[in-house]
């Protein structure tokens, strides 16, 4: 029985790891946090939506049922 992860522990998990392993300096971090936040409520949004759709896809393909 395979084990049920939410998925913003699993963002936060590789956000720490990446701040502790890289350390970028903290007013880089919010800049980032800030552009992302705006660029999600942009007219990039659907664009942004389907790209990562599409990775997603990508890198786990679903095997067809019979």
């Amino acid at each position: 029985m395979p084990e049920s992860v939410p998925f913003w522990f699993a963002i936060a998990i590789v956000a720490y790891l990446g701040y502790k392993l890289a350390r970028p300096p903290m007013w880089l971090v919010i800049v980032l946090l800030i552009a992302g936040f705006l660029l999600a409520h942009s007219f990039l949004a659907p664009a942004i939506e389907s790209g990562t759709t599409t990775g997603v896809t990508v890198v786990t393909p679903t095997t067809a049922k019979p």
